[in-house]
């Protein structure tokens, strides 16, 4: 093969990687539709006649959908990554699209239970998508993998806005509506990324690990405009439908914008590769691992078989039996469930709670949730990589940080005082988003990539669990027993009793969170501290 077609599939290679990025970052963010079910709760309790325990149940449903993520792990080391979004979005387009047919009255209301089996599959939609575009990615960049877990969680979480926005701006919230978008977008989203979207070999190139870092920067400062304009339209009041028609228009531009960053890397990738001085030179490639190895290769060749019998430890590659034996694990697990359980119960009974303090319109907690919960995602996945660069911080301290601020929210919300929903509204999202962002990589640096699919998706599994324990049993029995029943059915509560001791419970949880992200920060402290030589080492590379 010619230099010129090695430069030219060199380019194409590199473009293609960043575009199945930009790819990704559209299926994320659309892939957060399950966390929307506030904007169509009340709708479904009234026209189904439910109490709030039963309501709370049917969102235990939809959360119980992620526990059949694990099927979505086992596949991502099986299947392509197109036919893992394939699956994800027809089975989005199912479920969704029944609650449409229901909420729009276009078909008689279904039983409670066959409800609950179609929000099952709403549900278990996004863990298909979300695998897909997660495994895919750390892989593809796997030195950046705390920018990479940030910005796509970033859109996870920016996606109940730009729904919600949409729905507002185009539907004037019509939960029908809502409901038809939910079902149909992630299809035609997904569709683009199936075309892109692959596992590409990551460069060992200490230079291209320095791009690829800018180009996170740029794909942060779009996203933190984004959410900065969905932020926007909380703050107009009563906009008419040509400038909501306008706002939305110029929304879906600036999602599309990140398509710069794959064109001028073609172009750069072309012009220094087609330069005899700036191509592929060997002293400025590094083809370390992420850790140097424990034992060195004459250590292997003289004890293989010693060696291929020891237990791996933290840092090195897990087999998922090997992980489940592993106590770290279990305080992540655990710690991930006090976090992520109690901040998906408020989003799960955002519309209620909002009712029970006064308010008519719950939309704006639902997006300040979301687009909080953006910033807490992409922040904290940035900051926390820059603080193991530079002094090899654990990362689990960031989420003993939220865990304790999540904890001073819940408080904030039991007094319930004037604007305290707002605030804890901004506080829940932050902090859950962190919880997020900080967990992702944190599971590949501590258990390795090979079977990182299905260890995330047994993480998940704190989703489901979590919205049972939390929102099924604690929030729908203790808002039950200070409802007031309802002449044809159903409860009502109306006063900040209706959640103070529910808030009270989540708020100990937290603090027990918080001592268990201090303890794995402290058990992992060795690694994160071999993690900050190897990027120096890479570093010091570059600089040679």
């Amino acid at each position: 093969m010619g230099l010129g077609s090695q430069t030219s599939s060199a380019s194409v290679t590199r473009a293609t990687k960043w575009l199945g990025f930009v790819t990704a970052v559209w299926v994320q963010s659309i892939s957060g539709n399950n966390y929307t079910f506030s904007n169509y709760s009340d709708a479904l309790k009234t026209l189904m006649n439910l109490t709030q325990l039963e309501l709370n149940n049917l969102s235990v449903a939809k959360d119980i959908g992620k526990a059949f993520g694990l099927l979505a792990g086992f596949a991502s080391d099986k299947l392509p990554t197109w036919a893992i979004l394939l699956i994800g979005s027809l089975e989005g387009l199912v479920g969704y699209g029944t609650q449409w047919l229901v909420v729009s009255e276009r078909i008689k209301p279904i039983s409670y239970w066959q409800m609950c089996i179609v929000l099952c599959m709403g549900g278990n939609s996004s863990t298909w998508m979300n695998t897909a575009i997660l495994v895919t990615c750390i892989r593809n960049f796997r030195k950046n993998r705390g920018p990479v877990a940030g910005i796509l969680k970033g859109y996870v979480g920016l996606s109940t806005a730009i729904f919600t926005v949409l729905c507002s701006a185009l539907f004037n919230d019509d939960p029908a509506r809502f409901l038809l978008m939910l079902s149909v977008t992630p299809l035609a989203v997904c569709i683009a990324a199936m075309i892109f979207l692959r596992e590409i070999p990551p460069s060992d190139s200490a230079s291209d690990d320095e791009e690829e870092s800018s180009y996170f920067w740029l794909f942060n400062g779009v996203a933190f405009v984004v959410a900065i304009y969905l932020l926007s339209y909380q703050f107009i009041p009563n906009p008419g439908k040509l400038f909501s028609q306008i706002f939305a228009s110029i929304l879906l531009v600036l999602l599309a914008s990140p398509l710069a960053i794959p064109v001028y890397s073609f172009i750069s990738a072309w012009s220094s590769s087609s330069s005899p001085e700036q191509g592929s030179d060997p002293e400025t490639r590094v083809t370390e691992p992420l850790l140097k190895p424990e034992i060195t290769a004459e250590e292997r060749s003289q004890d293989t078989v010693l060696v291929e019998k020891r237990k791996p430890v933290i840092g090195e590659e897990h087999t998922i039996w090997e992980a489940l034996q592993c106590l770290d694990f279990w305080i992540m697990f655990v710690s991930f469930l006090c976090g992520v359980g109690t901040g998906l119960a408020v989003m799960n009974n955002m519309g209620q709670i909002g009712l029970a303090l006064g308010y008519a319109d719950v939309s704006i907690f639902v997006s300040l949730t979301s687009i909080w919960g953006f910033f807490g995602r992409i922040i904290s996945g940035m900051v926390s990589e820059y603080f193991i660069r530079k002094a090899g911080t654990p990362r689990p301290l960031w989420n003993a940080a939220s865990q304790i601020l999540m904890a001073g929210g819940y408080v904030l919300m039991a007094i319930a005082m004037p604007g305290s929903l707002y605030i804890g509204s901004i506080v829940v999202g932050i902090c859950y988003g962190i919880r997020l962002a900080i967990t992702v990589p944190t599971a590949s640096e501590l258990f390795g990539l090979k079977y990182y699919g299905l260890i995330y998706n047994i993480l998940i599994l704190n989703l489901p669990l979590g919205s049972f324990l939390f929102s099924g049993l604690l929030a729908g029995i203790l808002y039950d027993m200070e409802a007031t029943p309802m002449a044809g059915g159903g409860n009502t509560c109306v006063g900040g009793h209706c959640y103070r001791m529910v808030f009270v419970v989540m708020a100990v949880a937290c603090i027990v969170g918080f001592g268990l992200d201090i303890l794995l920060s402290i058990r992992t402290k060795n690694l994160y501290q071999k993690i900050q030589a190897s990027k120096r080492s890479k570093k010091g590379a570059v600089l040679k």
